[in-house]
């Protein structure tokens, strides 16, 4: 799907304020209700908007440690990579995970409560398959955290007329 501007500035808007009704959002970026609408919905059928969420203080519901794990497997063959991956998906304090160029094979953020919650969940990460090593980093301070995109680098600009 080819986006234009109009829809970089749905985009904008929604990462600002993903409650925005239609009405809201049409007004805000100059559309009639009925169009603002329809770019929206062909942008989730796209899989340009991937879904709408709430983002949660982890601090505020108990949950205030992130600890930045890296993960390398004992064989980087494709059924292994992929077994691992599967598995992964299964740990609920992983909350990304990424499979990495470089010297580790895959880099996740986990989320716990101290240190002895992340031992258990060191257990489980260290028993899914192909785990050869497990590198752990607890981040002391969260400095800078985004959700939303940089969208305005990525926008169409628009030509002036001579």
């Amino acid at each position: 799907m080819k986006l234009d501007k109009i829809d970089y500035a749905v985009l904008a808007a929604l990462q600002e304020n993903g409650r925005l009704s239609n009405v809201e959002l049409a007004a805000r970026v100059g559309l009639s209700e009925s169009a603002c609408l329809r770019r929206v919905k062909a942008m989730e059928e796209a899989g340009v908007i991937q879904s709408y969420s709430a983002v949660v203080n982890g601090a505020n519901v108990g949950l205030p440690g992130s600890v930045f794990v890296r993960v390398s497997l004992d064989r980087q063959q494709e059924d292994q990579l992929d077994q691992f991956e599967l598995a992964v998906k299964g740990v609920p304090e992983v909350m990304e995970c990424y499979l990495m160029s470089g010297d580790v094979d895959y880099l996740m953020r986990v989320v716990v409560k101290d240190a002895p919650d992340y031992e258990r969940v060191h257990h489980t990460l260290t028993r899914l398959p192909g785990v050869a090593r497990v590198h752990s980093s607890f981040a002391l301070r969260t400095v800078l955290k985004r959700a939303r995109l940089p969208l305005e680098a990525q926008a169409p600009k628009t030509r002036r007329k001579a």
